[in-house]
């Protein structure tokens, strides 16, 4: 059976491949009615079985050709889409849609080494996702070591050869626990961001030379690209992995795009510098750092989605990325939210069992996802994604800051310095003020307004809306996940009471045109 936007296998059995198990001469090509054949690339699976993999993006009549070191050919009605099965995640605009016209949001979360645990401590991870709010997932490929993470894994991706990892040799059953999870995640409809290469190694998977990667790159592609569910991270923090040069990383992200029939989303984490995102391989910016107000910036610089992969995590550890609170964590998804980003969570509460979420899985036990979960239903229900217009609300555009930097405050802004206080501040000051003194005001077009106080704590409220149409309004309280209704029928400038504390924002939702 083949059903659109969902993966379509073909299996055949034949001799073991003589030579490298990766790099092996199968070949698939497949139409749908009169359109251009497509090709993909199959994969040895251990034990005389060979598949090669598809990924229907529209429904319709397919005819289909096996060639290479086997043969085989048929054809097969690909039925449309079933409920909840929305294709592979794209870029749109500044954001991300499926392939069917979907709005996708991504609120997500981060266990590391979720796939190198024992299937117990899995399947509690995966019962618990079932559970919350996240629909997107930061795991890696190869196992990692660092605090609260030295177990040993039942598999590893390569089999070895005279005591060194070959990667033409695949580990079968890790590849078939692994897929076997992807599958539960895809049910879910969980995307998994999947991390291929990281620092954290005492196996000698980041000694891997160019070739090698390239190779290993090769079979994960063959095998995985079918996958709907998946986005590609060249790497957790690539910038600590000695090994990878910039040339390394160009040519690692140029294979990937060359050899992914359906060019999942792909970017690269950072611990200190920000990946190169003008890169034309990269689709969106995935960034480690807690200056989630930035993100209109971040847009302006590379034109792409931002996500803010990695903020710190709420948790109790010695590390201050691992001890935030959970109000903290809070704070940084709404504020990433209104300000047109998107951010991801992760957890690390002290354990004596080295079970932290955020390194192995098992249980959530801080406060913040619930209070993600709510935000997420609140911008799920708008018609599209949120723009952030907080730059024009009574303040200077980014543009001019960024002149006046240069050449001083023209005569024509004087008065509004004054009458700001800012005409005495150093201009080399001026952009880090802007930035703290913006509000976080962002729109649906005009289907809904959603203003975040932050941590300011004002007792009247102010917000201005269209002439035309008629609003609802509320507030809502981001921590105690309250919403009150405060005006209906509303139009223009609507003023309300706050409750004077952090944490509350105002929802202006249309109701009438």
């Amino acid at each position: 059976m083949m059903n659109q936007y969902e993966m379509y296998e073909i299996t055949l059995q034949g001799p073991e491949p003589t030579g490298s198990q990766v790099q092996i001469d199968l070949e698939m090509t497949i139409r749908c009615g009169d359109e251009e054949w497509k090709k993909v690339k199959g994969f040895y699976a251990g034990d005389g079985v060979y598949r090669v993999r598809f990924l229907p993006q529209k429904p319709g009549n397919y005819h289909w050709v096996v060639t290479g070191s086997l043969h085989a050919s048929g054809e097969e009605v690909c039925e449309p889409a079933r409920a909840g099965k929305h294709g592979v995640v794209r870029v749109k605009d500044l954001h991300f849609q499926y392939e069917d016209g979907t709005w996708y949001r991504p609120f997500g979360t981060t266990v590391y080494a979720l796939m190198h645990q024992d299937k117990a401590l899995i399947d509690t991870t995966m019962e618990t996702l079932s559970h919350a709010a996240f629909n997107k997932i930061r795991f890696c490929l190869f196992p990692k070591h660092y605090d609260f993470n030295h177990n040993e894994p039942d598999f590893y991706p390569f089999e070895k050869t005279d005591g060194k990892w070959d990667v033409h040799r695949p580990c079968f059953a890790f590849w078939e626990a692994f897929e076997e999870r992807i599958r539960q995640l895809a049910e879910m409809g969980i995307e998994g961001d999947l991390i291929l290469f990281h620092p954290y190694d005492r196996w000698g998977f980041s000694q891997f030379s160019r070739q090698d990667a390239l190779i290993y790159l090769e079979y994960l592609l063959r095998r995985f690209s079918a996958f709907p569910n998946l986005w590609w991270s060249l790497a957790n923090e690539f910038d600590l992995m000695e090994k990878y040069t910039g040339a390394d990383w160009d040519a690692f992200a140029r294979f990937i795009v060359r050899n992914d029939p359906y060019r999942h989303l792909l970017s690269n984490h950072n611990c200190f510098e920000y990946a190169d995102f003008t890169k034309p391989e990269l689709t969106h910016c995935c960034i480690q750092d807690i200056n989630v107000n930035e993100v209109p910036e971040l847009h302006r610089q590379f034109g792409k989605p931002v996500v803010f992969d990695e903020c710190r995590y709420e948790g109790n550890i010695m590390h201050n990325w691992g001890n935030i609170s959970a109000r903290e964590m809070v704070h940084r998804f709404w504020s990433a939210t209104v300000y047109g980003g998107y951010c991801t969570h992760g957890e690390t509460y002290y354990s004596e069992d080295e079970v932290l979420w955020w390194s192995r899985g098992g249980r959530l036990k801080g406060e913040s996802p619930a209070r993600i979960a709510f935000l997420r239903d609140i911008v799920e229900t708008f018609p599209g994604p949120l723009t952030y217009v907080g730059d024009g609300c009574g303040r200077f555009t980014i543009e001019q800051i960024e002149q006046m930097k240069r050449d001083g405050i023209p005569e024509e802004l004087k008065d509004d310095f004054l009458a700001k206080g800012l005409i005495r501040m150093p201009k080399e000051r001026l952009l880090a003020f802007m930035l703290r003194n913006r509000p976080a005001l962002a729109c649906c077009e005009d289907e809904a307004f959603l203003r975040y106080y932050e941590k300011e704590c004002p007792s009247v409220g102010e917000m201005m809306l269209p002439e035309t149409g008629k609003y609802r309004v509320e507030v809502i309280d981001t921590w105690e996940m309250t919403r009150t209704v405060v005006a209906e029928g509303v139009s223009g400038t609507v003023r309300t009471a706050l409750p004077g504390r952090e944490g509350i924002a105002l929802l202006a939702v249309k109701t009438e045109s």
